[in-house]
């Protein structure tokens, strides 16, 4: 199994970082304050922490958990040469401020997404965006009463979206493969659709399924 370094410290870093060990992945999480994660450890013995760099250079493949306004400046931390080459799964969104009546704020532009962003400024790295649509319980093999959740994926490179792809199904996921990275323009804006009923009614416990004939 490839060792996985996770860059953050929040709960999608913690839940995605418990759910690679428990499919039997080593796992570091790259933080800049190591006690945000002592709890943690104490749960996950067999997971370590470091710095932003020291996750990078360790890992063999990369998911960048950050909040979106934190993302470019995390990666410059990890350091482009130990981001050259692997695969980096992306699970941020441009999110900027607060919702205006349930709907989410982005920094981006419509013929835009964060992820081209981060590509262009670390062109070796290979980006996928993925888990960015759907509430942190709910991304390690989650249980839904109308089936299988979807998770819509895109990235410039072939085999790192087939890496990504085997992961996510191991992790109970339907992959919809959206292709390049423009796609990104479009999977991003999921995550404001996603998180409506919750602002509105508090309703989080939901996932996006995409139906097939």
């Amino acid at each position: 199994m490839k060792k996985i370094g996770i860059l953050g410290s929040g709960a999608v870093a913690k839940t995605l970082g418990s759910g690679f060990l428990r499919h039997g992945h080593e796992v570091m999480l790259g933080t800049r304050d190591a006690s945000k994660l002592d709890a943690w450890l104490g749960q996950n013995a067999n997971a370590t922490v470091g710095t932003f760099a020291a996750t990078a250079a360790w890992a063999d493949s990369i998911v960048l958990a950050v909040k979106g306004t934190a993302a470019k400046s995390a990666l410059e931390m990890a350091g482009a040469t130990n981001l050259s080459g692997k695969t980096v799964i992306d699970t941020t969104n441009p999110i900027d401020g607060a919702p205006t009546n349930g709907v989410l704020r982005y920094f981006t532009l419509q013929n835009d997404s964060l992820m081209e962003q981060l590509q262009a400024a670390f062109p070796n790295a290979h980006f996928v965006k993925a888990w960015n649509s759907i509430g942190s319980a709910y991304m390690v093999n989650p249980t839904f009463t109308e089936g299988m959740p979807s998770m819509f994926i895109c990235g410039n490179n072939d085999a790192a979206r087939a890496e990504v792809s085997a992961i996510l199904v191991r992790f109970g996921f339907e992959v919809e493969d959206m292709g390049l990275a423009e796609a990104a323009r479009a999977i991003e804006p999921l995550c404001m659709l996603w998180c409506i009923p919750g602002f509105r009614e508090g309703r989080w416990s939901h996932a996006f399924r995409l139906l097939k004939k």
